[in-house]
């Protein structure tokens, strides 16, 4: 059994990664338990179906951990403005990063890409048990233990749930936890497309669900589209040429003709709530922590600030303080629950009042676009908490 471990982080994705990378220079003793090795990456002219809207915070932060350098600029795309729209055919909402006093509002970064950056990170300096899967957890006084299938031990001070929306650290600690089904699902491929996107993300609140078009490295763009499990399951049996001509005409044509370059692939959609985002010895972050809808593109923010948060907490506390100890956590959890609460309650919200047919409230929702387009500090504020 190793006992000398400081912080165990249990889950290899994004989120696990970026904190095990920005702890490596904190003079901790790490290692991160992951079930599933990391993959090759792919010839350098085939794309992932799965990008992410990264905040230029986030992208800072990942910078520190050693990883954003490690994409190639080639593989980013800078988003410099949106659009929104209503399903009224009028009401529109647009963002620009200029008139915000920004350089860009988001960065559109594969998920294989940054992930790889940060699997080269982590490698340096940590104890990597990949691929490798536990059976029990059982928290003392002074360590959790971490029991592995393989029979080894590990004994840390902290452990880290980074493992996901079904968290299985989480479930061992007995933290509660809410969910709510959307009765969605969220649809992703990726486009070429005819007329150039001009680093425009475009969205369309529609009365079937959310469409969102977001720019890529040259003239493609990658879907999601937030849509009924029947019609998304429709969407996914299309043929490609089908499928292109359904989101083209879904888009407007915003960006011309659409051909398609991956496979399109579904998630189900959910909003969750935990109880704890702390326990005795234990902490969540990222998805064991939350889940939000995506119709605001911030859920893998919220767990990218859930790092950066733990990972500041950790770094401060003291050379002799147990980065176990209650009062740390505590202080973790209190830094991040309002900012998690609040897109929860905006991002429920809005899909509620744009997945309803009544009139009046149709009506409420697009003069609601409107009136905040009209207000330029209004739009100016909101860009500048969402670029966090």
């Amino acid at each position: 059994m190793q006992t000398d471990l400081d912080v165990l982080v249990v889950g290899g994705g994004l989120v696990g990664l970026s904190l095990v990378a920005s702890l490596r220079d904190a003079g901790l003793q790490l290692a991160l338990v992951e079930p599933h090795p990391p993959r090759e990456l792919p010839a350098s002219d085939l794309w992932d179906s799965r990008l992410y809207a990264i905040s230029p915070g986030s992208a800072a932060f990942l910078e520190r951990c050693g990883a954003w350098q490690g994409v190639p600029e080639d593989r980013i795309a800078r988003v410099e403005t949106m659009r929104i729209y209503g399903d009224d055919g009028r009401a529109e909402l647009q963002f620009s990063a200029y008139d915000a006093g920004l350089r860009e509002l988001a960065f559109i970064v594969e998920n294989n890409r940054l992930q790889s950056a940060l699997w080269r990170v982590v490698h340096d300096g940590v104890r990597i048990c990949c691929p490798a899967t536990w059976s029990t957890l059982e928290v003392g006084p002074s360590h959790a233990v971490l029991r592995m299938d393989d029979g080894a031990e590990l004994a840390a001070r902290l452990v880290v749930g980074a493992d996901g929306a079904d968290s299985k650290i989480r479930a061992a600690a007995g933290i509660n936890v809410k969910a709510q089904d959307y009765g969605q699902l969220g649809v992703v491929a990726n486009f070429s497309c005819e007329k150039a996107h001009r680093g425009a993300a475009f969205q369309w609140f529609r009365r079937d669900g959310v469409l969102a078009l977001l720019p890529m490295p040259g003239n493609r763009v990658s879907m999601v589209w937030s849509i009924a499990h029947d019609r998304g399951r429709e969407l996914l049996a299309m043929s490609r040429e089908e499928l292109a001509a359904e989101v083209e005409a879904a888009s407007r044509g915003a960006v011309g003709a659409l051909a398609l370059i991956t496979s399109a692939a579904a998630f189900p959609l959910r909003l969750l709530r935990v109880t704890d985002f702390t326990h005795t010895r234990l902490a969540l972050v990222g998805d064991a922590a939350h889940n939000v809808h995506p119709l605001a593109g911030q859920g893998v923010n919220l767990g990218f600030r859930d790092a950066r948060e733990l990972s500041n907490v950790l770094a401060a506390r003291g050379p002799q303080r147990d980065c176990g100890d209650r009062m740390l956590l505590r202080r973790y959890e209190r830094a991040r629950r309002e900012d998690v609460l609040s897109m929860q309650l905006m991002t429920h919200t809005l899909q509620k009042l744009f997945n309803n047919d009544a009139v009046w409230v149709g009506k409420v929702r697009n003069a609601g676009l409107k009136m905040v387009n009209w207000q330029s500090q209004l739009k100016s504020l909101l860009a500048r908490h969402a670029v966090a």
